[in-house]
């Protein structure tokens, strides 16, 4: 077997705002497998800033992959576990090889029998795009809608009093990420205030590591709390059982390429619900090489609440994609593209 791999740049059609800054392009590697005439594509979908992998050598270990491909897998699995993004690209590129066609995990929906639900994503921005991006959803038929806070709170809770004046709890669904953005001060005023406005759940409300803060709020918290960045670096099975028996959070939200790939969240899934901790997953800026196989992966797991994965749908240069949205609906397309 032999592998290589290709940087790429995704550009965003429109600058994209979190509580980490505004993001223009999202930087990105593509992983080749190639055995007795057949090929395998995977996404090594490393996101500066934010990954446990964002580290000088990342290139070099991906090198170094290419010219061991052929070693053991539990061997490989091992010497990338520092590299979390990495190890999901090789499991992508290992699957494709087997399934071909742009498959990852044959299924109903890879069939085009069953689609996944997925709730619409709202970018940070000034209000009137915040409410452009809310009235595109709704008309798309969306009813479940995560939005991004954390960067104005005040502006924020406005456009949630306006959205929940308009729709009842059981109409819309509202979610919210603070990507850490609070203090934990500020994060138990926030939370009250989302329980008046019966919101379905916050990620991440303050910066990730601070367990025993985290641990307290989950404990009084009136809302659903869910841990997101918290789960990242973490890759000892015995750390993630101790971080949730520690923090007890309602939800956990799975980022494949961050938490150690298809395996990674497998693990985290089962530990989760020994301790009847829910969970769903969320894509992360991927191209639609990975965000395919996520869908595929998220579509096994048989989870029923809406799914945070993308559409592919945010940059000018992507890859072809088989997934086709239809309201809230995430179809796969039986043609060519990834």
């Amino acid at each position: 077997m032999k592998a290589t791999y290709s940087r790429y740049l995704l550009e965003f059609k429109r600058p994209s705002g979190t509580s980490r800054g505004v993001l223009h392009e999202k930087e990105t590697f593509i992983l080749e497998v190639e055995d007795h005439g057949k090929k395998g594509t995977g996404e090594c979908a490393v996101f500066r800033g934010l990954s446990f992998d964002d580290r000088p050598d990342y290139e070099e270990k991906l090198q170094w992959l290419c010219e061991n491909i052929n070693q053991d897998n539990q061997y490989l699995k091992e010497e990338l576990k520092e590299f979390p993004s990495i190890w999901f690209g090789f499991e992508q590129a290992l699957l494709n090889l087997k399934n071909g066609d742009h498959l990852y995990f044959p299924s109903e929906f890879t069939e085009g029998r069953s689609a996944i639900m997925i709730n619409g994503l709202i970018w940070m921005g000034d209000i009137q795009y915040m409410e452009e991006q809310i009235q595109d959803k709704l008309e798309k038929g969306f009813h479940c809608i995560k939005l991004k806070i954390g960067i104005n709170w005040e502006s924020e809770h406005e456009v949630l009093q306006k959205l929940r004046e308009k729709f009842s709890k059981e109409k819309l669904e509202l979610r919210v990420d603070a990507n850490g953005g609070f203090s934990r001060e500020e994060a138990e005023t926030v939370l009250q205030q989302l329980a008046d406005l019966h919101i379905h759940s916050i990620e991440q409300p303050i910066k990730a590591g601070n367990w025993d803060d985290m641990a307290s709020l989950c404990a009084a918290t009136p809302i659903p709390i869910a841990l997101d960045e918290d789960l990242i670096g973490i890759t000892d099975a015995n750390e993630k059982k101790k971080l949730l028996e520690t923090i007890k959070p309602q939800y956990i939200i799975l980022k494949p390429a961050l938490v150690g790939g298809f395996a990674g969240s497998d693990e985290w899934i089962s530990l989760a619900e020994e301790q009847n901790i829910g969970w769903w997953i969320t894509s992360a800026l991927e191209s639609n090489i990975g965000l395919n196989a996520i869908a595929q992966y998220t579509f096994t797991k048989k989870n029923p609440m809406p799914q945070g994965l993308g559409t592919g749908s945010l940059f000018v240069n992507n890859f072809e994609s088989s997934l086709e949205l239809n309201n809230e609906l995430l179809w796969f397309k039986t043609v060519k593209g990834y």
